[in-house]
């Protein structure tokens, strides 16, 4: 994988935009498929002065093949990205610090990804809740039943704290403070806990495709494999706060 920026026709090339030409391949690409402009970050100037650049690139531009994947969540489709000596237009300056601009643009869609995680997982709990409270067994509702409370409750609160991680985390975006990762940690963890949790009470329907909660487990499963996993993320954190470090200890690696 990875994609290769040079110059088109050799280093004569136009310094203030296009003459770029682009090689590679990028697997699992949201939405590649059918996006009319594709943002692709390209090395470029070899191995040993290699640099990460930007450009852009329209999706009807020629030796562009694009092929939509089998995704396990089917409501985030992916695709493969195929450049073969594609034209494309370089975004910004060469001297910019594309990889800060990147780093950034990241923790503004974590704490995008977290509050869509939170908003899944409060919704798959809250039709959840309203199942049990109608699915009877043993001649009374199965919500009525201290071991179904108790997990719902955990779920719940689980909710609520990924919740608030997202509320700060979009509030620090604009304090400088990069805290998306660990916000998006805490929202899939949630998710994932109230999509199985659906599935497991839901009973038999739970794990069918006619019901719509198998979408939430999907989706949970499936972001986790895309943008997780959360341990990982949560170990970027860590490094980025420095916590192993002030305790004299090596940096995690993960």
């Amino acid at each position: 994988g990875g994609v290769q920026a040079r110059r088109a026709g050799g280093g004569g090339a136009d310094r203030e935009g296009g003459g770029w030409r682009l090689y590679g391949e990028i697997d699992h690409v949201p939405d590649g498929h059918s996006a009319g402009v594709l943002l692709v970050a390209a090395h470029t100037g070899g191995f040993a002065r290699s640099r990460t650049l930007v450009f852009l690139v329209p999706g009807d531009t020629d030796g562009l093949v694009r092929v939509r994947q089998t995704a396990l969540d089917a409501t985030r489709p992916l695709a493969r990205l195929q450049l073969r000596n594609v034209e494309a237009r370089l975004l910004g300056d060469e001297s910019a610090d594309v990889l800060g601009a990147l780093a950034r643009l990241g923790d503004f869609a974590a704490v995008f990804l977290a509050c869509e995680a939170v908003g899944a997982a409060d919704r798959v709990l809250e039709r959840t809740v309203e199942y049990v409270k109608q699915r009877e067994q043993f001649g009374r509702a199965i919500g009525s039943f201290q071991a179904v409370k108790h997990r719902l409750a955990d779920v719940y609160v689980q909710v609520q704290a990924a919740r608030s991680a997202a509320y700060y985390a979009a509030w620090a975006t604009v304090h400088g403070e990069r805290v998306g990762g660990l916000a998006l940690a805490q929202g899939l963890e949630a998710l994932r806990a109230a999509a199985g949790e659906a599935v497991q009470l839901h009973g038999g329907i739970g794990f069918t495709w006619e019901h719509d909660v198998q979408l939430y487990f999907k989706r949970a499963a499936g972001d986790e494999l895309l943008f997780g996993p959360v341990h990982r993320l949560r170990a970027h954190a860590a490094d980025a706060a420095r916590l192993f470090e002030a305790a004299g200890q090596p940096e995690v690696t993960v």
